[in-house]
Protein backbone atom coordinates (compact mmCIF):
# COMPACT_ATOMS: atom_id res chain seq x y z
CA UNK A 1 0.00 0.00 0.00
CA UNK A 2 2.86 2.37 0.79
CA UNK A 3 4.30 1.91 -2.70
CA UNK A 4 0.92 2.65 -4.29
CA UNK A 5 0.52 5.82 -2.24
CA UNK A 6 4.02 6.88 -3.21
CA UNK A 7 3.27 6.28 -6.88
CA UNK A 8 0.00 8.17 -6.65
CA UNK A 9 1.69 11.12 -5.00
CA UNK A 10 4.41 11.09 -7.63
CA UNK A 11 1.77 11.02 -10.36
CA UNK A 12 -0.07 13.97 -8.82
CA UNK A 13 3.19 15.91 -8.53
CA UNK A 14 4.03 15.13 -12.15
CA UNK A 15 0.61 16.36 -13.25
CA UNK A 16 1.02 19.51 -11.18
CA UNK A 17 4.50 20.13 -12.56
CA UNK A 18 3.27 19.47 -16.09
CA UNK A 19 0.62 22.17 -15.75
CA UNK A 20 3.07 24.67 -14.31
CA UNK A 21 5.69 23.88 -16.95
CA UNK A 22 3.29 24.25 -19.88
CA UNK A 23 1.89 27.51 -18.56
CA UNK A 24 5.14 29.23 -17.62
CA UNK A 25 6.91 28.20 -20.82
CA UNK A 26 3.96 29.47 -22.90
CA UNK A 27 2.53 32.44 -20.96
CA UNK A 28 5.42 33.26 -18.61
CA UNK A 29 3.03 32.78 -15.70
CA UNK A 30 0.90 30.01 -14.22
CA UNK A 31 -2.75 31.01 -13.61
CA UNK A 32 -3.37 27.80 -11.63
CA UNK A 33 -1.06 28.80 -8.78
CA UNK A 34 -2.19 30.48 -5.57
CA UNK A 35 -1.73 34.22 -5.33
CA UNK A 36 -2.16 36.65 -2.47
CA UNK A 37 -4.25 39.07 -4.53
CA UNK A 38 -7.76 38.22 -5.72
CA UNK A 39 -8.50 37.70 -9.41
CA UNK A 40 -10.79 40.22 -11.04
CA UNK A 41 -13.92 39.42 -13.01
CA UNK A 42 -15.26 41.28 -16.02
CA UNK A 43 -17.65 43.16 -13.70
CA UNK A 44 -14.66 44.59 -11.83
CA UNK A 45 -13.47 46.24 -15.05
CA UNK A 46 -16.75 47.72 -16.25
CA UNK A 47 -16.23 51.21 -17.58
CA UNK A 48 -18.10 53.90 -15.64
CA UNK A 49 -18.73 57.35 -17.05
CA UNK A 50 -17.34 59.78 -14.50
CA UNK A 51 -14.57 62.35 -14.34
CA UNK A 52 -11.71 60.84 -12.33
CA UNK A 53 -10.16 63.03 -9.67
CA UNK A 54 -6.41 63.50 -9.88
CA UNK A 55 -6.50 64.74 -6.31
CA UNK A 56 -8.16 61.51 -5.18
CA UNK A 57 -5.59 59.36 -7.00
CA UNK A 58 -2.73 61.38 -5.52
CA UNK A 59 -4.11 61.35 -1.98
CA UNK A 60 -4.82 57.62 -2.15
CA UNK A 61 -1.22 56.90 -3.13
CA UNK A 62 0.11 59.24 -0.44
CA UNK A 63 -2.17 57.70 2.18
CA UNK A 64 -0.85 54.23 1.35
CA UNK A 65 2.67 55.56 1.93
CA UNK A 66 1.77 57.28 5.19
CA UNK A 67 -0.02 54.19 6.53
CA UNK A 68 3.04 52.05 5.79
CA UNK A 69 5.24 54.41 7.79
CA UNK A 70 2.77 55.19 10.57
CA UNK A 71 4.35 54.56 13.97
CA UNK A 72 7.52 53.47 12.19
CA UNK A 73 10.99 54.43 13.32
CA UNK A 74 12.41 53.98 9.83
CA UNK A 75 14.34 57.02 8.64
CA UNK A 76 15.50 55.50 5.38
CA UNK A 77 13.65 53.88 2.47
CA UNK A 78 14.62 52.39 -0.89
CA UNK A 79 12.80 53.07 -4.16
CA UNK A 80 13.06 51.01 -7.34
CA UNK A 81 13.65 53.75 -9.91
CA UNK A 82 13.53 52.82 -13.60
CA UNK A 83 12.97 56.36 -14.88
CA UNK A 84 9.45 55.69 -16.17
CA UNK A 85 6.14 57.26 -15.17
CA UNK A 86 5.22 54.85 -12.35
CA UNK A 87 8.50 54.79 -10.45
CA UNK A 88 8.98 58.54 -10.89
CA UNK A 89 5.51 59.21 -9.51
CA UNK A 90 6.23 56.86 -6.61
CA UNK A 91 9.40 58.71 -5.60
CA UNK A 92 7.73 62.12 -6.10
CA UNK A 93 4.82 61.30 -3.80
CA UNK A 94 7.10 59.53 -1.35
CA UNK A 95 9.17 62.70 -1.01
CA UNK A 96 6.06 64.84 -0.63
CA UNK A 97 4.53 62.49 1.96
CA UNK A 98 7.73 62.06 3.97
CA UNK A 99 9.83 65.19 3.37
CA UNK A 100 12.50 64.32 5.94
CA UNK A 101 13.12 60.67 5.12
CA UNK A 102 16.36 59.52 3.47
CA UNK A 103 15.58 58.02 0.06
CA UNK A 104 17.85 55.44 -1.57
CA UNK A 105 16.94 55.12 -5.26
CA UNK A 106 17.95 51.81 -6.88
CA UNK A 107 18.36 51.35 -10.64
CA UNK A 108 19.77 48.54 -12.80
CA UNK A 109 22.17 48.87 -15.73
CA UNK A 110 22.32 45.74 -17.93
CA UNK A 111 25.32 45.10 -20.16
CA UNK A 112 24.73 45.62 -23.90
CA UNK A 113 21.22 47.03 -23.28
CA UNK A 114 19.69 50.48 -23.42
CA UNK A 115 21.06 52.43 -20.47
CA UNK A 116 18.49 54.80 -18.98
CA UNK A 117 20.23 55.17 -15.64
CA UNK A 118 21.18 58.77 -16.58
CA UNK A 119 17.47 59.67 -16.64
CA UNK A 120 16.99 57.95 -13.30
CA UNK A 121 19.94 59.90 -11.89
CA UNK A 122 18.30 63.22 -12.81
CA UNK A 123 15.05 62.11 -11.21
CA UNK A 124 16.85 61.02 -8.04
CA UNK A 125 18.57 64.42 -7.85
CA UNK A 126 15.24 66.18 -8.33
CA UNK A 127 13.85 64.50 -5.24
CA UNK A 128 17.06 64.66 -3.19
CA UNK A 129 17.59 60.90 -3.20
CA UNK A 130 20.84 58.99 -3.11
CA UNK A 131 21.13 57.06 -6.37
CA UNK A 132 22.57 53.55 -6.61
CA UNK A 133 23.04 51.96 -10.04
CA UNK A 134 23.56 48.17 -10.10
CA UNK A 135 25.77 47.20 -13.06
CA UNK A 136 24.97 43.65 -14.25
CA UNK A 137 27.30 42.11 -16.80
CA UNK A 138 25.99 38.53 -16.78
CA UNK A 139 22.25 38.68 -16.11
CA UNK A 140 22.16 34.88 -15.73
CA UNK A 141 25.03 34.51 -13.27
CA UNK A 142 22.88 34.25 -10.13
CA UNK A 143 19.95 32.52 -11.81
CA UNK A 144 20.18 29.38 -9.59
CA UNK A 145 20.00 31.49 -6.45
CA UNK A 146 17.11 33.58 -7.73
CA UNK A 147 15.16 30.51 -8.85
CA UNK A 148 15.83 28.76 -5.53
CA UNK A 149 14.27 31.73 -3.75
CA UNK A 150 11.34 32.18 -6.14
CA UNK A 151 10.67 28.45 -6.30
CA UNK A 152 9.53 28.84 -9.91
CA UNK A 153 11.35 28.50 -13.27
CA UNK A 154 11.40 32.16 -14.31
CA UNK A 155 14.44 33.56 -16.12
CA UNK A 156 13.48 37.24 -15.80
CA UNK A 157 14.84 37.83 -12.29
CA UNK A 158 15.83 41.51 -12.34
CA UNK A 159 13.81 42.08 -9.17
CA UNK A 160 16.13 39.72 -7.30
CA UNK A 161 18.99 42.16 -7.92
CA UNK A 162 16.88 45.19 -6.98
CA UNK A 163 15.74 43.71 -3.66
CA UNK A 164 19.21 42.39 -2.85
CA UNK A 165 20.66 45.89 -3.23
CA UNK A 166 17.73 47.54 -1.45
CA UNK A 167 18.28 45.33 1.60
CA UNK A 168 21.77 46.75 2.02
CA UNK A 169 20.28 50.25 2.15
CA UNK A 170 17.01 50.02 4.09
CA UNK A 171 14.27 47.71 5.32
CA UNK A 172 11.50 49.03 3.05
CA UNK A 173 11.32 49.02 -0.75
CA UNK A 174 8.81 51.21 -2.63
CA UNK A 175 7.86 50.48 -6.25
CA UNK A 176 5.49 51.76 -8.91
CA UNK A 177 4.07 48.29 -9.60
CA UNK A 178 0.53 48.21 -10.97
CA UNK A 179 0.61 51.43 -12.97
CA UNK A 180 0.64 49.62 -16.32
CA UNK A 181 -2.22 47.27 -15.48
CA UNK A 182 -4.50 49.80 -13.76
CA UNK A 183 -3.90 52.93 -15.85
CA UNK A 184 -3.16 51.60 -19.34
CA UNK A 185 0.58 51.30 -19.81
CA UNK A 186 0.89 48.49 -22.39
CA UNK A 187 0.29 50.71 -25.40
CA UNK A 188 2.04 48.41 -27.89
CA UNK A 189 -0.40 45.63 -26.93
CA UNK A 190 -3.52 47.81 -27.14
CA UNK A 191 -2.52 49.17 -30.53
CA UNK A 192 -1.91 45.73 -32.00
CA UNK A 193 -5.01 44.14 -30.50
CA UNK A 194 -7.37 46.92 -31.59
CA UNK A 195 -5.88 47.10 -35.09
CA UNK A 196 -6.59 43.39 -35.67
CA UNK A 197 -9.84 43.06 -33.71
CA UNK A 198 -13.09 42.44 -35.60
CA UNK A 199 -16.59 42.83 -34.22
CA UNK A 200 -17.66 39.31 -35.22
CA UNK A 201 -14.77 37.56 -33.45
CA UNK A 202 -15.60 34.70 -31.12
CA UNK A 203 -14.09 34.59 -27.60
CA UNK A 204 -11.63 31.95 -28.82
CA UNK A 205 -10.52 34.12 -31.72
CA UNK A 206 -9.97 37.04 -29.34
CA UNK A 207 -7.89 34.81 -27.05
CA UNK A 208 -5.70 33.85 -30.00
CA UNK A 209 -5.39 37.50 -30.99
CA UNK A 210 -4.42 38.43 -27.44
CA UNK A 211 -1.69 35.78 -27.51
CA UNK A 212 -0.41 37.27 -30.77
CA UNK A 213 0.19 40.44 -28.75
CA UNK A 214 2.49 38.36 -26.50
CA UNK A 215 4.57 36.82 -29.28
CA UNK A 216 7.82 36.99 -27.34
CA UNK A 217 6.42 34.60 -24.73
CA UNK A 218 5.95 31.64 -27.10
CA UNK A 219 7.18 30.41 -30.49
CA UNK A 220 5.30 29.35 -33.65
CA UNK A 221 6.12 25.67 -33.13
CA UNK A 222 5.41 25.80 -29.39
CA UNK A 223 3.61 22.44 -29.40
CA UNK A 224 6.75 20.71 -30.72
CA UNK A 225 8.93 22.09 -27.93
CA UNK A 226 7.51 19.77 -25.26
CA UNK A 227 8.18 16.09 -24.72
CA UNK A 228 5.48 13.43 -24.48
CA UNK A 229 5.49 13.58 -20.69
CA UNK A 230 4.29 17.18 -20.70
CA UNK A 231 1.20 16.47 -22.85
CA UNK A 232 0.96 20.03 -24.17
CA UNK A 233 -2.30 21.32 -25.68
CA UNK A 234 -3.07 24.80 -27.00
CA UNK A 235 -6.71 24.16 -26.11
CA UNK A 236 -5.79 24.07 -22.42
CA UNK A 237 -4.09 27.46 -22.74
CA UNK A 238 -7.05 28.93 -24.60
CA UNK A 239 -9.51 27.62 -22.01
CA UNK A 240 -7.67 29.35 -19.15
CA UNK A 241 -7.97 32.72 -20.93
CA UNK A 242 -11.44 32.45 -22.46
CA UNK A 243 -13.38 34.03 -19.58
CA UNK A 244 -11.45 37.28 -20.09
CA UNK A 245 -12.88 37.59 -23.60
CA UNK A 246 -16.32 35.99 -23.18
CA UNK A 247 -18.16 38.90 -21.56
CA UNK A 248 -19.77 42.24 -22.35
CA UNK A 249 -16.64 44.39 -21.91
CA UNK A 250 -15.35 46.33 -24.89
CA UNK A 251 -12.24 44.89 -26.60
CA UNK A 252 -9.92 47.23 -24.69
CA UNK A 253 -11.62 46.40 -21.40
CA UNK A 254 -11.12 42.70 -22.07
CA UNK A 255 -7.40 43.29 -22.60
CA UNK A 256 -7.22 45.27 -19.34
CA UNK A 257 -8.88 42.35 -17.53
CA UNK A 258 -6.57 39.76 -19.10
CA UNK A 259 -3.49 41.84 -18.28
CA UNK A 260 -4.46 42.23 -14.63
CA UNK A 261 -5.19 38.51 -14.29
CA UNK A 262 -1.97 37.63 -16.10
CA UNK A 263 1.65 38.37 -15.30
CA UNK A 264 0.77 40.88 -12.57
CA UNK A 265 -1.14 38.35 -10.46
CA UNK A 266 0.81 35.20 -11.28
CA UNK A 267 4.34 36.37 -12.03
CA UNK A 268 5.27 39.82 -10.75
CA UNK A 269 3.44 39.72 -7.40
CA UNK A 270 4.25 36.16 -6.20
CA UNK A 271 7.73 36.32 -7.70
CA UNK A 272 8.61 39.65 -6.09
CA UNK A 273 6.98 38.71 -2.79
CA UNK A 274 9.30 35.74 -2.37
CA UNK A 275 12.33 37.94 -2.94
CA UNK A 276 11.02 40.43 -0.37
CA UNK A 277 10.51 37.66 2.16
CA UNK A 278 13.91 36.08 1.54
CA UNK A 279 15.81 39.34 1.97
CA UNK A 280 13.46 40.43 4.79
CA UNK A 281 12.50 43.62 3.01
CA UNK A 282 9.06 45.11 3.54
CA UNK A 283 7.53 46.14 0.25
CA UNK A 284 5.16 48.93 -0.66
CA UNK A 285 3.44 49.28 -4.03
CA UNK A 286 1.11 52.23 -3.26
CA UNK A 287 -0.57 52.13 -6.69
CA UNK A 288 -1.79 48.63 -5.85
CA UNK A 289 -3.70 49.61 -2.73
CA UNK A 290 -7.17 48.04 -2.56
CA UNK A 291 -8.79 51.47 -2.60
CA UNK A 292 -7.01 52.58 -5.76
CA UNK A 293 -7.58 49.25 -7.51
CA UNK A 294 -11.33 49.51 -6.90
CA UNK A 295 -11.28 53.07 -8.26
CA UNK A 296 -8.93 52.67 -11.22
CA UNK A 297 -10.50 49.56 -12.74
CA UNK A 298 -13.68 51.53 -13.53
CA UNK A 299 -12.02 54.64 -15.01
CA UNK A 300 -13.20 55.44 -18.57
CA UNK A 301 -10.92 53.66 -21.01
CA UNK A 302 -10.17 56.75 -23.08
CA UNK A 303 -8.60 58.28 -19.96
CA UNK A 304 -6.22 55.32 -19.78
CA UNK A 305 -5.28 54.92 -23.44
CA UNK A 306 -5.46 57.54 -26.18
CA UNK A 307 -6.09 55.49 -29.33
CA UNK A 308 -5.35 58.36 -31.71
CA UNK A 309 -1.99 59.35 -30.24
CA UNK A 310 -1.21 55.87 -28.89
CA UNK A 311 -0.39 57.22 -25.43
CA UNK A 312 -1.16 55.39 -22.21
CA UNK A 313 -1.34 56.19 -18.50
CA UNK A 314 -2.92 59.54 -19.28
CA UNK A 315 -4.04 60.28 -15.72
CA UNK A 316 -0.73 59.28 -14.16
CA UNK A 317 1.08 61.48 -16.68
CA UNK A 318 -1.14 64.43 -15.77
CA UNK A 319 -0.55 63.79 -12.09
CA UNK A 320 3.19 63.50 -12.61
CA UNK A 321 3.23 66.81 -14.53
CA UNK A 322 2.45 68.52 -11.22
CA UNK A 323 5.79 67.35 -9.87
CA UNK A 324 8.26 67.13 -12.78
CA UNK A 325 8.64 68.43 -16.30
CA UNK A 326 7.63 66.04 -19.08
CA UNK A 327 11.19 66.06 -20.45
CA UNK A 328 12.46 64.44 -17.26
CA UNK A 329 10.56 61.17 -17.85
CA UNK A 330 11.35 58.73 -20.66
CA UNK A 331 8.25 58.56 -22.94
CA UNK A 332 8.99 54.99 -24.10
CA UNK A 333 10.22 53.53 -20.83
CA UNK A 334 9.69 49.77 -20.56
CA UNK A 335 10.92 49.32 -16.99
CA UNK A 336 14.10 47.45 -16.15
CA UNK A 337 14.69 45.66 -19.45
CA UNK A 338 17.60 43.56 -20.68
CA UNK A 339 18.43 43.10 -24.38
CA UNK A 340 18.01 39.32 -24.57
CA UNK A 341 19.61 38.96 -28.03
CA UNK A 342 22.82 40.56 -26.77
CA UNK A 343 22.57 38.50 -23.58
CA UNK A 344 22.31 35.40 -25.76
CA UNK A 345 25.46 36.32 -27.64
CA UNK A 346 27.48 37.14 -24.53
CA UNK A 347 26.39 34.38 -22.13
CA UNK A 348 23.11 32.72 -23.07
CA UNK A 349 24.26 30.61 -26.01
CA UNK A 350 27.13 29.00 -24.12
CA UNK A 351 25.05 28.37 -21.00
CA UNK A 352 22.15 26.86 -22.95
CA UNK A 353 24.54 24.65 -24.89
CA UNK A 354 26.11 23.41 -21.64
CA UNK A 355 22.92 22.80 -19.65
CA UNK A 356 20.41 21.84 -22.34
CA UNK A 357 22.47 19.64 -24.65
CA UNK A 358 22.44 17.03 -21.88
CA UNK A 359 19.42 18.43 -20.06
CA UNK A 360 17.65 16.49 -17.35
CA UNK A 361 14.36 17.98 -18.54
CA UNK A 362 15.11 16.47 -21.95
CA UNK A 363 16.24 13.03 -20.79
CA UNK A 364 13.27 12.79 -18.41
CA UNK A 365 10.81 13.44 -21.23
CA UNK A 366 9.55 16.96 -20.44
CA UNK A 367 11.26 18.76 -23.34
CA UNK A 368 11.77 17.53 -26.90
CA UNK A 369 15.43 16.83 -27.65
CA UNK A 370 14.89 17.19 -31.38
CA UNK A 371 13.46 20.69 -30.93
CA UNK A 372 16.44 21.76 -28.83
CA UNK A 373 19.00 20.42 -31.31
CA UNK A 374 17.21 21.72 -34.40
CA UNK A 375 16.69 25.28 -33.18
CA UNK A 376 20.01 25.61 -31.42
CA UNK A 377 21.73 24.88 -34.72
CA UNK A 378 19.73 27.69 -36.38
CA UNK A 379 20.65 30.36 -33.81
CA UNK A 380 23.21 32.25 -35.89
CA UNK A 381 24.63 35.76 -35.58
CA UNK A 382 21.17 37.37 -35.77
CA UNK A 383 18.93 35.04 -33.76
CA UNK A 384 15.17 35.48 -33.58
CA UNK A 385 14.36 37.15 -30.26
CA UNK A 386 11.37 34.85 -29.73
CA UNK A 387 13.59 31.79 -29.82
CA UNK A 388 16.21 33.50 -27.68
CA UNK A 389 13.57 34.16 -25.02
CA UNK A 390 12.32 30.59 -25.29
CA UNK A 391 15.80 29.15 -24.79
CA UNK A 392 16.23 31.37 -21.73
CA UNK A 393 12.94 29.99 -20.43
CA UNK A 394 14.13 26.44 -21.03
CA UNK A 395 17.40 27.23 -19.23
CA UNK A 396 15.43 28.49 -16.23
CA UNK A 397 13.30 25.31 -16.28
CA UNK A 398 16.44 23.17 -16.41
CA UNK A 399 17.98 25.03 -13.47
CA UNK A 400 14.73 24.75 -11.50
CA UNK A 401 14.57 21.02 -12.30
CA UNK A 402 18.12 20.41 -11.11
CA UNK A 403 17.46 22.40 -7.93
CA UNK A 404 14.08 20.96 -6.94
CA UNK A 405 13.67 17.61 -8.75
CA UNK A 406 17.03 15.92 -9.30
CA UNK A 407 18.56 18.08 -6.54
CA UNK A 408 22.00 17.88 -8.12
CA UNK A 409 22.50 21.65 -8.22
CA UNK A 410 23.07 24.00 -5.33
CA UNK A 411 21.55 27.45 -5.05
CA UNK A 412 25.05 28.86 -4.69
CA UNK A 413 26.04 27.66 -8.16
CA UNK A 414 26.89 30.57 -10.47
CA UNK A 415 26.44 30.50 -14.24
CA UNK A 416 29.64 32.03 -15.53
Amino acid sequence: MADKKSSATEGENNLENSTMIKNILTLRYDPTMKTNMARKTWADFTEKQFVPSLDFIEETIKNAIKIKFANSKENRVSVALSGGVDSTLAIALLRESLPDIEIEAVSVRFADSIDESAIATKIAEKFEANHHVIPIDNYLEELPKAISVAGMPFWDVHWYHVVKKAKSLSNILVSGDGGDELFGGYTFRYEKFLSMWKSDMSPLEKVKLYLQCHERDWVPDQEKLFGEKTNFSWDEIYTMLTSHFDNSLSPLGQVFLADFNGKLLYNWIPHNTRFHEYFQVRSLAPILSEELISYATHIPYDLKYDKKNKVGKILLRKLLAKHVTEALVSPTKQGFSVNTVNLWKSHGRELCDYYLSDGRTVSDGWINRGWIESHFAKMGDNPNVRYVNKFLGLLAFEIWYRLFVTKEMKATTTLA
